[in-house]
């Protein structure tokens, strides 16, 4: 019998591990017993610089590369800042896979986002329905970088045989998440406005009609925590998947209106404020709902529902929040 490779015992360095996810990655890892964890704030290592990042790795030589790293945002920000959304994220994720394979790193996850996927795409989203019609405008320029992202591990998988694929999640929140109020994505938004309005009433941009699905980010780490132990064992679905196509989506399936998750966090921070939808904003893409089958397949699936969820967001915005 082949002995299975333990997680307690591999060097894991976490790129952007002081995001939402990085965070909540280094936590869950570090609850699991894992003590080789490598990190590097942006200060020390830009992730732009692709020298001073080869350096690091060829020093570290991790057995395991998770990029959470990049530049995120909400609509507005996407729509007002697209050249700095389409370079950073891209260089980012090259950057990563390349001085990943030339310094022989066999474990690498990237980080995807479900807005990659078109527009009008059929729900729920298949990771096939990849670049089969157009994307959503207002963030084409992060879509685009995280297809190329994607693609990239496609292409080394195809020409020099590795093994590194992407994770697609859906809109994530939780602790450490943006809560700035024109930057920030629409959970982090919503919680902000609840708990800080002054006057009897909340405006929520657009018409509050979109379907959203969303997860809390410790699903996601305990998601990137499963399919790592799968990976290292070279689990034959896991591996049979990533080498036909290196995406896999992960999700809720929990999917409720803009103006439902309004009334949700209405209800949780005692607010009682009014709803007042501002239609002069955008809506974004009307719904969108991944299909999770696959990793279902693999044994994995979400555990936090929604409202232990932004229970637990809200409990750590009115606890840690600085304004």
């Amino acid at each position: 019998m082949v002995k299975k490779k333990l997680l307690v015992n591999l060097k894991i360095y976490i790129a952007g591990h002081n995001g939402m996810v990085g965070r909540a990655l280094h936590n869950h890892l570090n609850k699991l017993g894992v003590k080789k964890i490598i990190t590097s704030s942006k200060k020390n290592l830009n992730l732009l610089d692709i020298n001073n990042l080869k350096k690091f790795l060829k020093i570290k030589q991790p057995d395991v590369v998770i990029n959470c790293a990049g530049k995120v945002g909400g609509i507005l920000a996407n729509s007002t800042y697209p050249v700095e959304f389409l370079n950073e994220n891209i260089l980012i994720q090259l950057n990563l896979i390349k001085c990943s394979y030339e310094n022989n790193i066999k474990n690498l996850i990237n980080l995807g986002s479900s807005c990659i996927y078109p527009k009008n795409a059929k729900q729920p989203i298949k990771e096939n329905y990849l670049l089969t019609s157009p994307l959503e405008k207002t963030n084409e320029a992060y879509a685009l970088a995280k297809i190329v992202g994607l693609k990239a591990c496609d292409f080394y998988n195809q020409q020099y045989k590795t093994n590194y694929f992407t994770l697609m999640p859906c809109n994530l929140y939780g602790p450490h998440d943006n809560f700035h109020l024109k930057n920030s994505h629409f959970i982090p938004a919503l919680i902000k406005k609840f708990i800080e309005a002054k006057k009897g009433s909340v405006e929520i941009w657009g018409s509050g009609s979109p379907l959203r699905e969303v997860m809390h980010v410790d699903d996601l780490a305990d998601a990137i925590v499963y399919l790592l132990k799968l990976k290292i064992n070279n689990n034959k679905k896991l591996i049979k998947q990533i080498r036909s196509n290196s995406l896999i989506n992960i999700g809720s399936g929990q999917e409720y209106t803009i103006k439902e998750f309004a009334k949700i966090i209405n209800k949780i921070t005692l607010s009682k404020k009014k709803l007042k939808f501002n239609k002069k904003y955008p809506d974004g893409t009307r719904r969108k709902i991944l299909d999770t089958s696959f990793i279902k397949k693999l044994g994995w699936k979400s555990k936090i529902n929604l409202a232990d969820g932004l229970r637990n967001t809200i409990d750590w915005y009115k606890s840690n929040y600085k304004n």
